[in-house]
């Protein structure tokens, strides 16, 4: 994925940062169940992992904050920007989830009972697909804001996507979860993303009503 180089006055590549925060928990994280783009809402706990975010980020500056369209991702930029004193969260609409058709509404348990390994899955985003359309948006971001550290607001599939994409398959290891409220670290340069920081949480299935889900093709 390639986008016009910012660079300052001497001609020097310039980076943008870019910090994304999964949104908090909904019921149906709560309950196990497959959201992709399926508008829920943050419940109680979700407002307040964002408020524990926010926090957690006052030590950083910020630029800017962007986010999905979706109801939890925007409703936690939300939170996080007014507890950081930010402007109004920008929606940009290629953050949104991973679209995972056939299987958005079934727990993981039914989900393998429907569709087991090796059985397509009707409607559902491809990888290649989410991380086309996510590093797009990036990159216009990263063409405005050169030099800049922007927060964004997204989802598990999207993270997940991403740090594949970068890491070659090598993360998120087994065991390794993306929790909500966790903030992953990268950096755009040279027309490319790297990742710095994976903010992994290692839990036992069903820990705060997180549930293991096996890994979508």
């Amino acid at each position: 994925m390639s986008a016009r180089r910012s660079t300052d006055p001497t001609g020097e590549s310039r980076t943008t940062v870019f910090s994304i925060v999964r949104h908090g928990q909904t019921d149906w994280n709560l309950h196990h169940r497959i959201q992709g783009r399926t508008d829920i809402p943050l419940n109680a706990a979700g407002r307040a992992e964002a408020v524990a975010a926010a926090a957690g980020l006052r030590n950083r500056h910020w630029n800017a904050i962007a986010t999905s369209p979706l109801l939890r991702a925007a409703e936690s930029a939300t939170i996080i920007a007014t507890e950081l004193g930010l402007d109004e969260p920008v929606v940009i609409p290629s953050l949104t989830e991973r679209h995972h058709g056939a299987i958005e509404g079934l727990t993981f348990t039914e989900r393998q009972h429907r569709f087991p390994d090796g059985v397509a899955v009707p409607g559902l985003e491809t990888r290649r697909d989410v991380v086309d359309r996510v590093l797009a948006a990036l990159a216009g971001l990263a063409v405005g804001r050169a030099g800049q550290s922007v927060l964004i607001l997204s989802h598990g599939g999207i993270i997940g996507t991403l740090l594949r994409h970068l890491t070659d398959g090598d993360r998120p290891r087994h065991g390794e979860f993306i929790a909500n409220g966790s903030v992953h670290d990268f950096r755009w340069a040279n027309d490319q993303l790297s990742l710095t920081h994976f903010d992994a949480t290692i839990r036992s299935p069903g820990d705060r009503g997180e549930a293991v889900a096996p890994p979508l093709p």
